[in-house]
């Protein structure tokens, strides 16, 4: 039993312990939308990078897709029972909450236009899902088509945030270094869409006056 733990290499350890744990963060960032996803997967992906076990990269990428996938699955359902109910659910009410009127009517539109592939730019862009997600519980869209819609843009998100990661662990000789950098890099990503907002509001409020 000695040697059997023994020959548990540090590596394997982290590689036990490390995909449950970022199928279940990202899983619950779904649900939750105040865990930067993104930053996980790209920080697996700076880690998996330097590691010597194959499949690695494959492992991050399918685990980040996978908790993705069954989060906003999960979420959808409890926005649709929401729905369905006389008072709503306080998921439903969270939908709404992250959800500003404009750009729900943006997404509606995009909705319209362009069906469940507005799900595939909408995991893409930084707090582009929930208005999305919203938008298709208006429409009543069936769980079944969400479902068909989201498979692509897991896969498209996660493959971007592991790129990010790829990149970083490849600048940087250190592990370290490369997760600062993919960290870094993803919250400069998330904090675009607000900054173009307040330049927006900016520019119209100038204009007004």
């Amino acid at each position: 039993m000695l040697a059997a733990a023994a020959a548990v290499t540090p590596e394997s350890t982290q590689q036990a312990v490390g995909y449950p744990t970022l199928f279940v963060l990202v899983a619950l960032g779904a649900l939750v939308p105040i865990i930067p996803t993104g930053a996980l997967v790209s920080t697996a992906a700076v880690v998996a990078f330097h590691q010597k076990a194959p499949y690695s990269l494959a492992l991050v990428f399918a685990t980040g897709a996978l908790a993705a996938f069954l989060g906003d699955i999960a979420l959808y359902w409890l926005g649709r029972r929401g729905m369905h109910s006389k008072n709503g659910s306080r998921w439903l009410e969270a939908i709404r909450s992250r959800a500003p009127e404009e750009r729900l009517a943006q997404a509606q539109d995009k909705l319209d236009d362009h069906g469940v592939l507005v799900l595939v730019l909408s995991r893409l862009v930084p707090a582009g899902r929930i208005p999305v997600m919203l938008a298709c519980l208006l429409a009543k869209m069936p769980l079944r088509q969400f479902a068909r819609g989201d498979i692509p843009a897991c896969l498209a998100w996660a493959a971007t945030y592991q790129v990010i990661g790829i990149v970083g662990g490849s600048l940087f000789a250190e592990p370290w270094e490369g997760v600062v950098a993919a960290i870094a890099l993803t919250l400069l990503i998330s904090a675009i869409p607000a900054v173009w907002r307040k330049l927006r509001g900016r520019e119209s409020g100038g204009q007004h006056a």
